[in-house]
């Protein structure tokens, strides 16, 4: 069946959701919010819940753009997640960690714990930095160049693998009569030396019930596909297109098993932004309305931090210019130039179709309809599920768990309960083997 995230975000996913009068403007910074979103979607039985990360907001001559967006806000996500597995009991909890900027000691540390905390159900979303804002808040004056940052992440994600592993899953005897608590050759050192890395480990966390945390990745370049080949069970991507989302999930899959993966062990989920209402014409209007609420100043900004590219100096009206190459989100930017060539639009009519959800494929209509966009991209290998982001919270959410998710069930597209208690188990993924195997 088709695997379904639900990408937690205050108000909404659509930029100006907190302009909504029926949301909370001030929920991205609300735990009772996530709470209740969280409690919602294990109901509906979704596989996970996904929470994106920066470090980084904005300039100071960016403030007076950037201050029409919530954006500046956010729980840290660790945290946020921690506190929502005590409130949950089967759905996955997933979270971006960049590896241009922490330390993988640490992000080892931190995703080893919410596995164990929540019973198994963690996952790391693994991404190299994009905003090269975020160079300023780790004692640099650059960004890290886009090649270099996949290399450090290369061996980011195998030190992070290998301190996962550090204890045997009978390491811990716990022996009161002996005074034994672990056996010392059953924790193991990592000692790792590389070109941008030193560690030695062992971590201080033991093997989770699912064995690791669930490895995430969204990259889309040609260094992205590779990474998440080599290593990630799950991929968000970006798709407009459902010709080029087929090519997407077919490249993905035939690198995984150049890898020596089996191709269904890596997921492929692009997000979707979703507007639901009992008939087409008012989803649509639902959408308008917020549509109608994108600032100009902000919709170019949106659009301009796609492409990496300043698009201020250009005619609204005029076309998107011919832009250089940067070292920003490769592969969204591709998607967005790529739609703008093939529709012909102008700069302003490409913000209004990218900036409300930057840049993920908009849905709107009924349940019904819905339901057949979703089943068209799974049934024809397009993606094996969907990250799902709601217009807004949590009137949008509701709307989809009431319509969508019965519908997707009757089809017999979505399961009515879950299949076990860890995140792997309700993806369908194994458990990865230690690098240690258990001696005995």
């Amino acid at each position: 069946m088709m695997k379904l995230g639900l990408f937690i975000a205050g108000s909404g996913h659509h930029i100006a959701a907190w302009r909504d009068p029926r949301t909370d403007a001030e929920a991205v910074l609300s735990l009772r919010h996530y709470v209740e979103m969280a409690r919602l979607a294990e109901r509906a039985c979704f596989d996970l819940l996904f929470t994106a990360d920066t470090n980084a907001t904005f300039g100071p001559d960016d403030i007076d753009v950037w201050s029409r967006t919530t954006g500046a806000l956010r729980f840290e996500p660790l945290t946020l997640l921690s506190a929502l597995a005590m409130v949950t009991e089967r759905i996955g909890l997933v979270s971006t960690a960049t590896t241009t900027y922490l330390e993988p000691y640490h992000v080892a540390r931190l995703f080893a714990s919410l596995d164990q905390i929540s019973g198994g159900r963690a996952g790391w979303n693994l991404v190299t930095s994009q905003a090269a804002a975020e160079a300023l808040n780790f004692n640099r004056a650059v960004h890290v160049p886009h090649g270099e940052r996949y290399r450090r992440a290369a061996e980011f994600a195998e030190i992070v693998l290998g301190l996962w592993d550090s204890w045997e899953d009978d390491a811990v005897v716990a022996d009161k009569a002996s005074g034994l608590f672990f056996e010392p050759d059953k924790l193991h050192f990592l000692n790792h030396a590389g070109e941008h890395f030193s560690v030695r480990g062992p971590l201080t966390i033991k093997r989770s019930p699912q064995g690791r945390p669930v490895i995430v990745h969204a990259g889309q370049s040609d260094a992205g596909r590779e990474l998440a080949a080599s290593v990630a069970e799950i991929v968000f991507t970006v798709q407009q297109d459902l010709e080029e989302a087929r090519g997407f999930y077919a490249d993905t899959k035939a690198r995984a098993k150049a890898h020596g993966r089996s191709p269904d062990h890596v997921k492929v989920m692009p997000g979707v932004m979703t507007v639901v209402a009992h008939t087409r014409r008012e989803a649509e209007a639902k959408y308008a309305r917020l549509q109608a609420l994108i600032h100009p100043a902000l919709g170019v900004k949106t659009l301009s931090e796609i492409v990496g590219t300043d698009l201020s100096p250009y005619p609204l009206d005029g076309p998107l210019p011919e832009l250089p190459p940067t070292s920003g989100q490769l592969g969204r930017q591709k998607v967005v130039i790529d739609l703008a060539r093939r529709e012909k639009l102008s700069i302003r009519e490409l913000y209004m179709r990218v900036a409300g959800q930057r840049a993920h494929r908009t849905i709107c209509g009924t349940a019904a309809d819905i339901a057949d966009s979703l089943e068209e991209w799974y049934r024809t290998g397009a993606a094996d599920g969907f990250n799902i982001m709601p217009l807004t919270f949590p009137e949008g959410f509701e709307d989809l768990v009431g319509a969508v998710i019965p519908e997707l069930q009757r089809r017999g597209l979505f399961r009515l309960s879950y299949e076990g208690r860890t995140l792997r188990e309700n993806l369908g993924l194994p458990v990865p083997a230690s690098r240690w195997p258990t001696r005995h």
